[in-house]
């Protein structure tokens, strides 16, 4: 007999993700006062809010979309191990002085977070109605621009 997974709670368990990125891009602003760094983490910060903002509206319309799961607990335990990840334990204040002390440390942790982004949603994005898979992928094709925005800094801060 198979389970039944909502899909919402998947998206919210995303959104989370979501906002521990926003929060870790905001205390990288803050940390770094370099106008480049600045200007782009409070970019990137923004970014993650409008996708807080959009992921939310997806959410709202797929309350009705159930995942079948082949054995009990297998889709949440999977989308669980996704989410409880140790790169998140990095984002709060303590965590982050602790660990990020360059710009070119931010900037790895940045591309890691938008690297696990896409791969979640890539995930999400098999179970979702059609009607939110378009959404999806403008959101993801995002996350993949942000990685852009990254690497192009690293590049610049790795000489």
């Amino acid at each position: 007999m198979s389970n039944v997974f909502n899909a919402a709670e998947v998206i919210d368990m995303g959104i989370e993700k979501e906002k521990m990125r926003r929060d870790f891009y905001g205390l990288a602003a803050e940390k770094f006062k370099d106008n480049e760094m600045s200007s782009l983490f409070s970019r990137l910060h923004d970014w993650e809010d409008e996708h807080i903002k959009k992921f939310s509206e997806i959410r709202d319309g797929a309350k009705e979309a159930e995942i079948t799961e082949s054995y009990q607990g297998e889709f949440g335990a999977y989308i669980r191990s996704m989410v409880d990840d140790m790169l998140y334990s990095e984002v709060s204040p303590e965590s982050f002085a602790k660990n990020v002390k360059t710009p070119l440390e931010a900037i790895r942790y940045g591309i890691t977070f938008e690297k696990d982004a896409i791969l979640f949603f890539g995930e999400l994005m098999q179970y979702m109605p059609a009607r939110n898979k378009e959404q999806i992928e403008k959101l993801v094709n995002e996350e993949k621009q942000h990685i852009i925005y990254l690497s192009e800094l690293k590049a610049k801060y790795g000489k």
